[in-house]
């Protein structure tokens, strides 16, 4: 079978191409990909190449599909794995498989297997290691935010505290405690203020910045403070343009924080982080930076006297995605305010390699689809002339603006498709 795939060739060196697939063996399965949404690790692979530690070292010579949050079904299944899986069923999967030691995963290091594709080869180590998640959602791009979303849900779950004296680590954020999320309207930041209001353990004090105002405003429309207040949660939104962390302190009446998370790799970013700790806070470097030599200070101080402590982690467990799934099944979660942009199969190398750059949130790929990449802020304008954008804006105007599941119906009904 014939596949389109976008696959990396070396740094900066992405192709869209026509892959032949090779016949799924008796411990694998053939899987049409239908929605995979971009991920900023994705671009650090993308310009690393062979470089990156999950990327192979000839990768010039045997290029890997990229993409590793995908949502899809199953064609075909081998015979030593149908306990796992029917043809017709949806999936999504866990990329961290950590098989045997090994950091290989789908969308960085093999040559079949990646979500930006029309259809891929499941190897046996996904379901060997438990990878593979059935999902019974009715919109697949619900399946693709299940690994951004597991992230976020891992960051909560990987921070610690400790009480006086004991030496045992207490996992998870500190309830009704205090959190501050620092550059924290991206996508990911949205994912984690949506979980720290819903989620099981919640503080009493969230406090979000960032120095992007029409950012700001957006996720201060998103997350009322009316709204979280009856969430148990006293929310505030800080621009930190021109705010200090004793500004920021001045929330807590000067106590600090025994959450922090640090959603960009940034210097002052961090370094304000780390000021902001309360005794015992945790503070979370969940953005990974691209620069290996990345460092910035720290009060060691405050380590010693004040048992402050750093803790981080890429990616979330399957556990993770099984809880954000059963939240989502449940509409106590919604990482559709995490989508901006949707696009097809042909915006991928261009959007990849230029995520950076590109504002907003997540960006949204439908690999069966032939499109731009399109902010949703721009369905309204480009309907004057395109009945399918007029639709998609209506549907999706009467949704707060957000992606929905009819919006996806819609558009991979009406599409064009990517052809061969």
């Amino acid at each position: 079978m014939k596949s389109k795939a976008v696959r990396i060739h070396g740094k900066n060196d992405l192709r869209l191409e026509t892959v032949e697939l090779p016949e799924i063996t008796d411990d694998e399965i053939l899987a049409r990909v239908v929605s995979d949404s971009l991920c900023m690790s994705s671009y650090k692979a993308a310009v690393q190449g062979g470089s990156h530690k999950r990327v192979p070292d000839n990768v010039e010579a045997n290029p890997v599909m990229i993409g590793h949050e995908f949502c899809g079904e199953v064609v075909s299944v081998g015979r030593n794995v149908e306990q796992y899986a029917s043809p017709g069923d949806k999936f999504t999967v866990q990329p961290a498989m950590f098989y045997k030691g090994s950091l290989d995963a789908p969308g960085y290091s093999y040559p079949f297997y990646g979500g930006d594709a029309t259809y891929i080869v499941i190897p046996k180590e996904v379901f060997e290691t438990g990878c593979f998640l059935k999902y019974d959602g009715e919109a697949y791009y619900m399946g693709s935010l299940a690994e951004p979303m597991s992230c976020c849900l891992g960051g909560f779950h990987c921070c610690y505290h400790m009480q006086p004296g004991v030496y045992e680590h207490s996992m998870g954020i500190q309830e009704g405690g205090n959190m501050a999320i620092l550059a924290g309207v991206g996508p990911m930041g949205l994912g984690m203020i949506d979980y720290a209001l819903h989620g099981p353990r919640r503080p009493k004090l969230l406090v979000v910045t960032d120095i992007d105002p029409e950012r700001l405003a957006r996720a201060e429309k998103l997350f009322p403070a009316a709204e979280a207040e009856k969430q148990g949660v006293e929310l505030h939104f800080v621009n930190t343009a021109d705010k200090t962390a004793e500004d920021i302190l001045d929330c807590t009446d000067g106590r600090g924080f025994n959450d922090v998370f640090v959603m960009a790799p940034v210097k002052p970013v961090v370094e304000m982080g780390d000021r902001l700790l309360a005794a015992d806070g945790c503070m979370n470097f969940f953005a990974g930076p691209t620069n290996p030599e990345f460092s910035a200070d720290l009060n060691l101080y405050n380590v010693h006297y004040g048992q402050t402590h750093l803790c981080g982690n890429s990616g979330g467990n399957t556990d993770d995605m099984k809880e954000f799934l059963e939240m989502a099944a449940r509409s106590e979660l919604d990482p559709s305010i995490m989508v901006t942009h949707v696009g097809g199969l042909d915006a991928v190398v261009d959007a990849t390699l230029n995520l950076p750059n590109i504002p907003g949130g997540k960006k949204l790929i439908y690999t069966q689809i032939s499109m731009p990449l399109t902010a949703i802020s721009d369905f309204a304008a480009l309907g004057e002339h395109d009945p399918i954008f007029a639709e998609l804006a209506r549907i999706t105007d009467a949704n707060q603006g957000l992606w929905s599941a009819e919006a996806e119906k819609y558009l991979l009904a009406n599409a064009k498709p990517i052809g061969d």
